[in-house]
């Protein structure tokens, strides 16, 4: 469990990684290098943007800006995340799962999995990037072809 003390120093070093809506970080560890311009968060934790977009891992990397604001999130270990693209829900999770707030673009890499709640759709890949400004997403499988992208739909049957 975090400590209070430790909530409130979390807190208050991510002040300065506010842009238009609320970013909100917990987490059991913190590390950050001034020098490096980052930040390592460990252990059960959890990255809010506003009400809908909230990032989990074991281990989160954030990459800051000589301006200090997060330019690159890196997330390890469980990672996973749910958000909003053109307003249909959607949850994913991958071996490592990159965020870059500037072009709000989310990349989940190994066992790359998302899934569309409204619709049921789901995609599995290498490689999965989700574009929340264009809201647009793309499946990518290995290379070597052996395990190929995998998109599972539901279609309505009007004849019933």
């Amino acid at each position: 469990m975090v400590s209070n003390r430790r909530l409130a120093l979390v807190f208050a070093l991510f002040m300065g990684i506010l842009h238009a809506e609320q970013v909100e970080v917990t987490a059991d560890e913190f590390f950050a290098d001034e020098n490096k311009l980052i930040s390592t968060l460990t252990g059960n934790v959890v990255v809010k943007k506003g009400k809908d977009d909230t990032l989990t891992a074991n281990k989160v990397d954030i990459y800051f800006n000589k301006d200090k604001q997060p330019i690159k999130y890196v997330a390890t270990g469980n990672a996973k995340f749910k958000g909003i693209l053109k307003k249909n829900h959607y949850d994913g999770s991958g071996d490592v799962l990159t965020y870059e707030p500037n072009s709000n673009l989310y990349t989940l890499s190994g066992n790359a999995y998302l899934h569309e709640k409204e619709n049921k759709r789901k995609v599995w890949g290498d490689t999965i990037i989700v574009n929340q400004n264009s809201g647009t997403y793309e499946v990518k499988s290995q290379k070597s072809g052996k395990k190929p992208a995998k998109f599972i739909f539901q279609i309505e049957d009007k004849n019933k």
